[in-house]
């Protein structure tokens, strides 16, 4: 008997990797830029929105796409800083632990991208999965707290390689921590040398200010 083998996995990433260009093609056609925020659970994505979206509102019109497993808690937290949100859950698809380009595709639907500068895509929070998967974004950003240790960056290299930005949050609680920062800092140069790091809090506004920089510098490109 032979045994075929089926490349399901490809192909998945395949289509994916199809609907994530439909879905770069729409965002450029309306002069929207896109990132793709990842993270662990409560490494603070949602905290750093609600810090950024008020300070950059003289800048850029930002929309946001948020990815959780289910509850719409955070995309409600969005909302009321009186800017487009759209939730999408994953509980119906099996719990999944990434967004795929499909389900931003459907959400771009909600949007009306004439109004938008920035299209953020808050992830769900994981650090393996939503590597793996282009939802149409320019850039990829992983938050890692500092209450989370130095090693993240050893464990979840593809994470750290495949991003254009690496941002180190919860800053504020670093003198309340046995956090050794510059072996982060190390760690992180040794899977991606040359990926810029910002150290933030959104909670005292420390580095803010070099955040909106970075973010204002996709809409001049």
């Amino acid at each position: 008997m032979t045994v075929k083998r089926v490349p399901v996995v490809a192909r998945i990433l395949e289509a994916n990797d199809r609907m994530a260009g439909e879905v770069r093609k729409r965002l450029a056609a309306a002069g929207v830029r896109a990132i793709n925020l990842i993270s662990s659970p409560g490494a603070g994505k949602t905290s750093l929105l609600e810090a950024t979206i008020p300070r950059l509102a003289s800048r850029m019109r930002v929309g946001v796409v948020v990815g959780d497993v289910a509850t719409t808690r955070d995309a409600e937290r969005i909302a009321a800083l009186g800017v487009p949100a759209v939730q999408i859950t994953t509980q119906a698809m099996g719990g999944a632990c990434h967004l795929e380009a499909a389900a931003v595709r459907l959400a771009l639907d909600r949007l009306d991208l004439s109004k938008l500068d920035l299209l953020v895509v808050e992830n769900v929070g994981n650090l393996v999965c939503p590597a793996e998967f282009d939802v149409g974004e320019e850039a990829k950003v992983t938050l890692l707290s500092v209450t989370e240790g130095e090693d993240k960056p050893l464990k979840y290299p593809r994470t750290f390689r495949v991003s254009s930005l690496a941002v180190i949050t919860k800053m504020d609680l670093v003198p309340h921590l046995r956090f050794d920062l510059e072996a982060l800092r190390r760690n992180l140069r040794k899977v991606h040398p040359k990926l810029p790091v910002l150290e933030l809090s959104a909670q005292t506004g420390q580095g803010m200010d070099a955040w909106l920089d970075w973010l204002s510098g996709l809409k001049r490109k």
